[in-house]
């Protein structure tokens, strides 16, 4: 009886280590980092840093004030420290230069000493936007002797001069005109066609200015 009792008791601690055993495997935390191996720290990425993005510039803050000496065989700068650049752009016609005549009236009588002539067209690659176009005419070929005599039309990217008549506009041979015409450019050039009525035309210088 006494033995029974014995391995009764026995018995019943062994059952109570195994209940206390598995209750502290329940509770137990993640394994250590031995136990697991070696792990690498992870670093949290920092926000993206927003580049700073500056707006383009509008289309006219690109585009350069262009001067061009029509008929002139070379760029040149004037009196007064503009650059001009030599003939270009025009489709057909041709050129001529007078030489050293006495121009009346002007600050820059070199630009009118060389002209281009029986042509139907000019273009220029230019950045899209507004732009005012001034257009140089004087009458130097002594074939022409009166008002009436050279007349035609010139159409600026829609904007048409008509009548131009550079003897009539300047007040007789060897005397400047300008012609002035506000236009906007949406193609990416500057497209000028001229018409004739009587005689060729004629055109001594153009600046593109944008504004």
């Amino acid at each position: 009886m006494r033995f029974t009792m014995m391995i009764a008791s026995v018995a019943l601690v062994s059952a109570l280590m195994v209940s206390a055993g598995c209750e502290d495997s329940s509770k137990a935390g993640p394994p250590s980092p031995a136990a697991s191996g070696p792990q690498t720290t992870a670093r949290l990425a920092s926000p993206a840093t927003k580049s700073a993005v500056r707006p383009a510039p509008p289309t006219a803050a690109l585009a350069k004030l262009i001067r061009i000496n029509c008929g002139a065989a070379a760029a040149m700068v004037d009196r007064g420290g503009n650059a001009w650049l030599a003939d270009v752009g025009f489709a057909d016609g041709d050129v001529v230069d007078r030489g050293d005549i006495t121009i009346a009236d002007t600050a820059t009588p070199e630009i009118y000493r060389t002209e281009h002539f029986g042509m139907t067209a000019f273009s220029r690659a230019i950045p899209n936007g507004k732009y005012t176009v001034k257009l140089h005419f004087c009458e130097t070929y002594d074939g022409v002797v009166a008002s009436g005599e050279r007349v035609f039309s010139v159409d600026v990217e829609g904007a048409v001069i008509r009548q131009i008549d550079p003897f009539k506009d300047g007040g007789g041979l060897y005397k400047p005109s300008v012609r002035s015409v506000d236009v906007e450019v949406r193609d990416g050039k500057l497209d000028i066609t001229f018409t004739p009525e009587v005689q060729n035309p004629e055109i001594n210088a153009i600046e593109i200015i944008p504004k």
